[in-house]
């Protein structure tokens, strides 16, 4: 019998290796003869890292970057174990984490740090990146990525302009003539799962740019110069970002990649089924277990259980999510091929100790075992 194990972490709790880890320790106690195959998985954003290096038998590196303030921060990025990839968190050298509240103002704050990483992962030789762009802390439509690549921003005394959203207003002109030549033969995928475009009413600043820090006037202001923005890569680059979706994405770093480095958006679980082989992991699997922390209506869009959900209604694998928490609402998964949902919690607990890592292992490795005992059974009444 194979089992295929592909849940996201329990986050805050363990990783999704970890949960993996948990669940076949359960299920190998009915039968050690199973054939037991485990693929942490992850949407894209946090946690994508940890699981793609865990999944592919990769490693991680840490370098010193510039981080979003203009200071230095120590920042990990991921080399997979295909010996070709990479995986980078933009959030890891530019995210919200790494600003404290009394000095977030996506005004000031730079992407630097995230094209510094982006070039640290080609000089280890790796030519396709997976870059996840959430959880950001600026408004700069990727200039600071671009600069770190080589890439000229320049104002109209021929001079680069500095960090941060405020400067955007500056930008003259973008020259491409020092960018690093190796851009051209990098794959570069953006794992991005929201569709607000670069400006206007639903792009970057309005719906993102409160939560980095920016008043009401400072919103007005980004929103104008990441117009202008789409309006200089028109003009010098021959590429139209103004209603691409997932332009916004991270304080416009969507847009910037694209019109930058000639990189794609996609659904990040979508780059993440790719990139560790989920369909060939599944084929001829009996059974598939998925899950995360907690299960509801929205697990349907763009979440990884989703994604595994779908790869193996594809290969005509039954699919079972285990998650901390169940909601109700939850029901509506079975018409998106879902086939049942287990809680891990087998007693009432606080929050603290259901996800204290000792006892959230000793639940999964428990909720599985019995999930595939009720298979089974199942199977042995046809």
């Amino acid at each position: 019998m194979k089992i295929v194990i592909a849940p996201d972490s329990f986050k805050g709790s363990l990783t999704a290796l970890e949960v993996c880890e948990a669940a076949a320790r359960g299920i190998e106690a009915i039968d050690p003869s199973f054939e037991i195959v485990q693929v942490p998985m992850a949407d894209g954003g946090e946690g994508t890292v940890q699981s793609l290096v865990d999944a592919t038998g990769g490693r991680l590196v840490t370098n010193t970057v510039t981080g979003p303030l203009g200071e230095p921060v120590e920042a990990v990025y991921g080399l997979l174990g295909d010996g070709d990839s990479a995986v980078i968190e933009m959030a890891a050298a530019s995210g919200l984490p790494l600003v404290p509240d009394d000095r977030r103002d996506p005004l000031k704050t730079t992407t630097f740090g995230t094209g510094e990483l982006i070039a640290a992962a080609i000089d280890q030789g790796r030519r396709k990146l997976i870059v996840g762009i959430g959880g950001s802390a600026t408004t700069d439509a990727g200039a600071g990525m671009a600069q770190a690549l080589g890439i000229r921003l320049l104002d109209r005394s021929g001079e680069q302009i500095r960090f941060g959203g405020a400067e955007l207003a500056r930008l003259a002109t973008i020259e491409m003539t020092e960018a690093d030549p190796r851009l051209r033969d990098t794959e570069i995928r953006v794992a991005c799962d929201v569709d607000n475009p670069l400006y206007g009413e639903r792009g970057a600043a309005y719906v993102y740019g409160p939560q980095k820090g920016a008043s009401r006037e400072d919103v007005k202001v980004l929103d104008a110069n990441l117009r202008h923005v789409a309006d200089v890569v028109q003009r010098d680059l021959g590429l139209d970002v103004r209603d691409l979706p997932g332009a916004g994405a991270a304080g416009g770093l969507g847009a910037g990649l694209v019109a930058f480095c000639g990189a794609a958006l996609e659904p990040g679980v979508e780059i993440v089924v790719d990139a560790v082989d989920l369909p060939g992991c599944m084929r001829g699997a009996d059974l598939c277990l998925t899950g995360e922390g907690a299960i509801d209506s929205q697990t349907a869009f763009g979440k990884t259980p989703a994604g595994v959900t779908s790869v193996a209604r594809r290969e005509g694998v039954p699919v079972i999510a285990l998650a901390g928490g169940v909601a109700f609402d939850a029901v509506s998964l079975h018409e998106r091929g879902f086939d049942a949902l287990a809680s891990i919690l087998n007693c009432p607990m606080s929050l603290a100790e259901a996800m204290a890592p000792d006892r959230a292992r000793e639940m999964i490795a428990f909720t599985a075992q019995q999930i595939v005992r009720c298979f089974l059974a199942g199977r042995r009444g046809n």
